[in-house]
């Protein structure tokens, strides 16, 4: 965990104190001061606005670099640099007025490589004054939104009753459209965030446990096609 104030901190250990699957190893105030003491980290719960000057997308990127992936944790008051965390390719966001039930929900996502979609997320991106429209075809669409839903591409293909070899065809191109607006989409955690962004997606809806919808099947990142 990387945030500048010990009584987050605190609490975090104290919520994950009793969980077999989630340990806070390490915590530090700084992105430095963290990869410092060695990168054999999974998730970093990162806050939002640090004092030493560094910025969301450059703090998300340097932990991006060392292979670990990023959870924003904020009060959500700031929607700019929500968008310059998601811009960098940060895993999601968890408020930190979320329940405690929630928070573990985002970890365990985040760490089976899910993206963590918020409402507070989607909101951020959605009000991007600088986001680029993408044009994507009726058949591109249904594409795109249910191979970011969690389906394979032979799913998708018999879903529309094309090939495989069709399907990642499509997808190369919504690709190419989205790296040619300035939105990359490296991975299938990408594609989910840019089908939400877009509208392709509807943004997610809490459940009854509190936790995040994440598509159908769930996000986890397979890579290309």
């Amino acid at each position: 965990m990387v945030d500048d104030h010990r009584s987050p901190i605190w609490g975090v250990e104290r919520i994950l104190e009793d969980q077999l699957d989630l340990e806070l190893v390490r915590a530090a105030a700084t992105v430095d001061e963290l990869l410092a003491g060695g990168a054999n980290l999974d998730i970093v719960l990162l806050d939002l606005r640090l004092d030493d000057g560094t910025t969301p997308r450059e703090n998300v990127n340097r932990l991006r670099d060392a292979g670990i992936g990023a959870v924003v944790y904020t009060s959500g008051e700031h929607p700019a640099l929500l968008r310059s965390a998601a811009k960098a390719g940060a895993l999601g966001v968890v408020l930190k007025s979320a329940s405690e039930d929630e928070i573990r929900a985002a970890l365990r996502a985040a760490g089976e490589g899910t993206a963590v979609l918020t409402t507070e997320w989607a909101a951020a991106i959605d009000g991007d004054p600088e986001l680029a429209a993408v044009d994507l075809s009726p058949q591109l669409q249904r594409v795109l939104a249910l191979y970011a839903s969690g389906e394979t591409s032979a799913s998708v293909g018999e879903a529309l009753g094309v090939t495989a070899e069709t399907v990642n065809e499509y997808l190369k191109r919504i690709r190419q459209k989205y790296a040619d607006a300035g939105r990359p989409t490296r991975t299938k955690i990408d594609l989910y965030k840019r089908a939400i962004e877009d509208g392709w997606l509807p943004v997610p809806e809490r459940n009854q446990s509190g936790a995040e919808e994440r598509g159908r099947h769930g996000t986890q990142d397979t890579g290309w096609p």
